[in-house]
């Protein structure tokens, strides 16, 4: 009786050999890009009034962040999901690329809505290079020690978002305000041949079929959602409009549709099934409440201190610095601590406590706040800050299957800047309409007609402002400070949410295993040293490595 002998599979590739040099090889690709997507955000902060009063769009500064948001909200899911399919080296190129163009042509960009467009596009790239960097940190490194690596990421997040206020202030005060984005094309190409030759990791080739209708749809639902925000803000259009509300039912079908969608698709862009895992959503969910009050108050703190302190570009970007330093300080603390201890808990209720703590001291903020207590509660709430974001990542990623974890993290960010850029757009139409009423009484009180008063509303900065006589200047202070301390008491209730919900947050063990190391493709620990040590030796290495792949790896006459 003849027996036939199924057909041999080729091997697959070698695994990746997780060593700790190669680890830290990786994570300095990842930094670069971390170094680059945030230094351009922080130095945008401190020229964005000087670059609204330039290219004639004060009433609508809202849309420079909105813009951003929007786009790094949509591409966030297709980062993610795309990385878990296919690989997460070449995406991170193209999001470095897509970032580094869009910086060139917002530099020489001639009016107001085209800097718009190319602030979105940057966008583009922006929420790749969130995505990837923390699903490629999640690959390498196992929960249990990821938190000690949130101290460099940290540290340069806060390097960056302390030398970037400094240098937009400098490019303002002594440049021009498009160096904020000459300086990104260095930056960027510098931060794309560290990615090429550092970042190492295996490509895949998708199995199943992708979900561009998922895609579509969740991108429609998301552009709705930020235009039906924004246009019920506005006072040239107000939530009783009939274009607002076309918007809102825009979104709703889209969300319907999306959730057929991904219930029937073969491979979601979003699985439901992440939906199921509590820990998965009651993270996310602090994740979206933080966002919405969060993000509010980083995109125009800057803006009133500047304008409503009567400071320099150089002077508002240097005050930021205390926030920077208390984020750093509690991300830094808490990813140690959490790797010791391996629970983390409580610190997304201290640190939500904490930020509405801060909050509150923001409603107090007016002209005559002096300096020093400004930067004491920017200290508290950056503290605050850093006890929760990094946190939240890795509760999310600790939660899912390592296959997942590209798609998890992509969700949960998203989820996050939805509420950053809700928060932006409701919150920031209340303080741009309340703000423009204000200006306008001021300039018509100092004589000038209603149309000239909306011209120079239109155009102030501060370099016009510090033209203008002593009289108009204070009523310009007052009226930003009378327009941006009120908006923080909306702010507080969903900070407190945050709070709630951290309450509830289920402790899990974290996982001692690399994602990588995890599905198969990988060899982490003690052994990849050993193995890399052999090859370096010239001994024999190739049993070792076969007994590291997955078994679908080996043929069955292999199994015999």
């Amino acid at each position: 009786m003849s027996t036939t002998t199924a057909p041999r599979t080729p091997p697959g590739p070698a695994p990746l050999l997780l060593t700790q040099r190669r680890i830290w090889i990786i994570f300095s690709a990842l930094i670069a890009g971390m170094m680059l997507s945030s230094l351009d955000q922080t130095i945008v902060s401190t020229a964005m009034p000087t670059i609204v009063g330039q290219l004639g769009g004060v009433e609508h500064q809202a849309w420079i962040t909105t813009a951003y948001l929007l786009a790094t909200t949509i591409v966030m899911p297709i980062y993610g999901k795309f990385g878990d399919v296919l690989g997460r080296r070449n995406l991170f190129l193209i999001a470095i690329a897509l970032f580094t163009l869009a910086s060139v042509g917002a530099a020489f960009a001639g009016t107001f809505w085209m800097f718009v467009f190319f602030r979105a596009m940057q966008g583009l790239g922006g929420g790749g290079l969130m995505i990837l960097s923390q699903a490629i940190i999640a690959d390498i490194v196992p929960a249990s020690e990821r938190g000690k690596y949130m101290g460099p990421l940290g540290a340069i997040f806060g390097l960056s978002a302390v030398a970037g206020p400094l240098l937009g202030g400098f490019f303002v005060d002594h440049m021009t305000w498009q160096w904020a984005f000459y300086i990104n094309i260095p930056i960027g190409i510098g931060a794309f041949l560290i990615a090429w030759f550092a970042l190492k990791l295996p490509s895949k080739k998708a199995t199943k079929k992708i979900d561009i209708l998922g895609v579509l749809l969740l991108s429609i639902a998301t552009t709705c959602l930020i235009f039906f925000t924004d246009f019920g803000g506005s006072k040239n259009h107000g939530w009783g409009a009939m274009e607002t509300w076309g918007w809102g039912v825009g979104m709703l079908a889209a969300i319907v549709l999306f959730v057929i969608v991904e219930a029937r698709a073969e491979d979601p862009i979003i699985p439901l099934s992440l939906f199921r895992n509590p820990v998965f959503v009651n993270a996310t969910a602090i994740g979206f409440t933080l966002g919405l009050g969060m993000f509010a108050a980083i995109a125009f703190v800057p803006t009133f201190l500047q304008m409503s302190s009567g400071t320099s570009a150089a002077v508002s970007g240097l005050l930021m610095v205390p926030m920077m330093v208390g984020m750093m300080g509690t991300s830094i603390y808490s990813g140690i601590a959490i790797t010791k201890t391996g629970k983390y808990k409580g610190y997304p209720i201290a640190g939500a406590l904490v930020t509405a703590g801060a909050m509150l001291a923001f409603t107090t903020l007016s002209a005559a706040t002096p300096l020093w207590l400004v930067c004491v509660y920017l200290f508290v709430f950056g503290a605050g800050l850093g006890l929760i974001m990094q946190v939240v990542v890795l509760v999310v990623q600790n939660a899912v299957d390592p296959a997942m974890v590209g798609t998890a993290t992509s969700t949960n960010n998203y989820f996050r800047e939805v509420g950053a850029s809700l928060g932006v757009a409701i919150f920031g139409a209340m303080f741009t309409n309340r703000l423009s009423e204000k200006l306008t009484e001021v300039f018509t009180g100092a004589g000038a007609s209603a149309e000239d008063a909306g011209n120079a509303t239109a155009t102030l900065d501060p370099q016009t402002m510090a033209q203008l006589p002593e009289a108009v200047r204070d009523g310009i202070v007052t009226a930003y400070a009378d327009s941006l301390a009120p908006v923080f008491w909306y702010l507080i209730p969903f900070i407190l949410i945050a709070f709630v919900l951290a309450l509830f947050l289920k402790q899990v063990k974290l996982s001692d295993t690399a994602g990588m190391v995890a599905r198969g493709e990988a060899i982490g620990g003690e052994e990849a040293q050993a193995l890399e040590d052999a090859e370096r030796h010239g001994t024999k290495v190739s049993a070792a490595v076969s007994r590291a792949r997955p078994d679908n790896d080996r043929s069955p006459e292999t199994d015999r």
